[in-house]
């Protein structure tokens, strides 16, 4: 579930905690990425003097784990009284739309030295649906690793991707321009030189878009047909 912060007008009023603090970073991160995020800007928005920042956080890798908990604490666990499949989509799409509100989390997730409860909570709610499933435990630690770089890497190339390939009048667009871009026209050399390319970027892009939800659903659910077949035979 996506967090709700207070106004700028409310959070003046409120005595500067930590609470605060990383309130007022997760809506910079979210606004400008977290590259430009730094402790000076922080006290700007916050109306207070970089130093009083530590106080609270006690370094710039302390803020990004208390950013990094925060996106956690807006991922579903894996629900309890449903199927092992069920409980892992869920969580699974979860993750993505909390990545798609929170870009800036892409590759921050599972780098921190330091993981906060929300994290350890999901990781241990995500094991125990694999283990009392029945997979065993190196199957256990397998098929976490494949969800997770799914998840993760799709993330990635969605954020690395326009947003108007959704549409089809967006997907024709981007492929004019990706056509353009490689100095390439639109004509019967073209697709003779490079058929398939042609098909899926001025053919199927161009006319359906590309839906990065049914496509995530796709791969997502090749993964856990796959889990269940190796659970299964074993």
């Amino acid at each position: 579930m996506a967090r709700t912060r207070p106004t700028p007008r409310d959070a003046a009023r409120v005595p500067l905690s930590r609470a605060r603090v990383l309130d007022a970073a997760f809506a910079l991160a979210d606004e400008t990425g977290v590259e430009s995020l730094s402790m000076r800007r922080l006290a700007k928005a916050l109306g207070v003097e970089a130093m009083s920042l530590y106080n609270h956080v006690g370094s710039k890798d302390d803020l990004l784990d208390g950013l990094v908990e925060l996106v956690f604490e807006e991922i579903e666990p894996p629900p309890s009284g449903v199927d092992w499949r069920t409980a892992m989509r869920r969580r699974a799409i979860s993750t993505r739309e909390a990545l798609r509100r929170h870009p800036w989390a892409i590759g921050l997730m599972e780098a921190r030295s330091q993981p906060g409860p929300a994290s350890i909570a999901l990781h241990e709610a995500v094991l125990k649906t694999l283990r009392e499933a029945g997979f065993s435990l190196a199957e256990t630690v397998h098929a976490y690793s494949v969800q997770d770089a799914y998840i993760y890497g799709f993330a990635l190339q969605e954020r690395a991707l326009p947003s108007a390939l959704e549409t089809p009048e967006g997907g024709a667009e981007v492929a004019a321009r990706q056509v353009n871009q490689a100095q390439l026209q639109l004509d019967r050399a073209v697709a003779d030189a490079y058929p398939y390319t042609f098909e899926m970027v001025a053919g199927h892009i161009a006319t359906s878009g590309y839906d990065f939800t049914a496509e995530f659903a796709f791969g997502l659910d090749l993964i856990l047909d796959g889990l269940e077949r190796r659970l299964d035979a074993s």
